[in-house]
């Protein structure tokens, strides 16, 4: 099969609307906000620090280099134009390999979440292994399926997953407000509380808190499927840029208003703070509401992740980095369904992996750390990648920033230290992780075990692809 036959190019079904409830639904996870709040009101200053340092730089890029490449494939097409074909597939692994952890753990954070339905007779599954890891691999199963059905199907469980990211936060937010109004703040607001430590266990979560905004370049993965994708792209952006900061920011604040930092569970925050907060406004039948949307949520986060990093063993092996099969669609729903099936059960192992040996929340910390130094790593490529291809000239349609040249070359300078940064802080264990030694290992060893993986795979396709392309000699 050749590799205009591998590929069949799919319906542009992604408009404006659809692509704004896209990077709000991967762009808001309702976890880092439980994450931030446990920090106490200093995470406010954080956030603004990652807003600035970390977010604006990486949409910068993605509107930029998404104008100039807006083909299907985004930052591994990106890579590759900038630095060859190996370091393209290299970012392309580790961003798909990061949404192997990423995905038990937001399962995790959403069965946490999903034991509000049931109210008191389902709490005493809160520290259940088996009930967190079923829950994670039914979830898994699920999107994978729907994904392979196509976008034009999945697309509505990323639209009513963004309805379930920014409306839980909302009303979180009003009630908070409502209460704060009315009992005053469980947590005090001042300079002193809101200046951040700089001592290195409080510093850990910076890191999350950087990556809590990423997924700007998401959808760009997927630009085969956007309709005008170099001019939805930059104003889809703009818009769910103001919704996902709005909702980390003020859902933070609503957190803090209704629990003191240290009675935050980074598992259940947000449904923590409003089940404390509809108790005091005794409006207790607004909760097993407010958890049904969270789960749906973030089921709908993970079915966007899944269906975007898909694309990347798909572009790859058309490409011939991976073997022919990944470049192939499914006969009748066109879609990439060996990368889809190939990433839901690599997922499915990691629930297994990062569970063993540890608690549920410890295997939650190790998977957070693991999915950050993982995707930071491509996100440095990009960074990296606008410095470099400002050498390449820019025709009429490429979306530059004001001030050109030299704008772009700052801000991904910007973003870059603040990548290597968060990397090196992703790699220390939790504060509260009972085997510090055991956390390392897995973080180091399975992030270094994940990007060797990768380079192994890419030496020995491109061997394969190389014998296929030398014509047998005479006998």
């Amino acid at each position: 099969m050749s590799d205009s036959q591998a590929l069949t190019h799919p319906p542009r079904v992604l408009g404006f609307g659809d692509l704004v409830l896209f990077y709000v639904v991967t762009g808001v996870s309702l976890r880092w906000i439980a994450t931030a709040a446990s920090a106490g009101p200093s995470s406010i200053v954080i956030w603004m620090g990652a807003l600035l340092c970390f977010y604006l730089p990486l949409v910068a890029a993605v509107i930029e280099l998404s104008s100039r490449y807006p083909q299907e494939g985004g930052l591994y097409i990106w890579t590759r134009q900038a630095f060859g074909p190996f370091a393209g597939f290299m970012a392309g692994w580790s961003y798909f390999t990061s949404n192997l952890p990423y995905f038990p753990a937001i399962f995790y954070f959403d069965a946490g979440n999903a034991l509000y339905i049931g109210g008191e007779s389902w709490m005493h599954l809160h520290n259940s292994p088996m009930f967190f890891m079923g829950f994670a691999l039914i979830a898994l199963a699920f999107i994978t399926w729907l994904n392979i059905i196509g976008l034009n199907i999945g697309k509505w469980m990323h639209n009513i997953g963004a309805i379930g990211m920014w409306l839980p936060a909302l009303i979180v937010i009003v009630m908070g407000v409502i209460a704060w109004s009315r009992f005053g703040s469980a947590t005090e607001f001042s300079v002193r509380t809101m200046t951040p430590s700089t001592q290195i266990k409080d510093m850990i979560f910076w890191a999350s808190l950087a990556f809590a905004l990423s997924g700007s370049e998401a959808a760009s993965f997927m630009s085969g499927e956007i309709k005008n994708a170099r001019r939805t792209i930059p104003r889809a952006l703009m818009t769910a840029g103001v919704i996902i900061v709005f909702c980390y920011v003020a859902g933070t604040v609503a957190v803090l208003l209704a629990i003191q930092p240290g009675e935050v569970n980074s598992l259940q925050g947000l449904i923590q703070a409003g089940a404390r907060t509809a108790e005091k406004l005794e409006m207790l039948w607004i909760v097993a509401p407010l958890a049904f949307l969270i789960t749906i949520g973030n089921l709908g986060a993970a079915s966007g992740f899944l269906a975007a990093a898909a694309r990347i063993p798909f572009v790859i092996g058309i490409d011939r980095s991976l073997p022919a099969a990944f470049g192939r669609t499914h006969p009748r729903w066109g879609t990439p369904h060996i990368a889809l099936m190939l990433q839901g059960g690599l997922g499915a192992m990691f629930v297994i992996l990062g569970q063993a040996g540890t608690g549920v929340k410890g295997a939650y910390d190790v998977l957070v750390s693991m999915g950050i130094i993982a995707a930071f790593v491509p996100f440095a490529m990009v960074f990296l990648s606008v410095i470099r291809l400002q050498r390449e000239p820019a025709d009429a349609d490429v979306t530059r920033l004001p001030g050109g040249r030299p704008v772009s070359i700052l801000l991904a300078c910007i973003g870059l230290a603040t990548t290597l940064c968060a990397i090196a802080l992703a790699m220390l264990p939790a504060p509260d992780e009972a085997n510090k030694t055991l956390a390392v290992i897995k973080i180091v060893g399975m992030t270094v075990a994940l990007l060797g993986t990768g380079a192994t795979v890419y030496w020995l396709s491109r061997r394969r692809a190389a014998r296929a392309d030398t014509p047998l000699k005479d006998a």
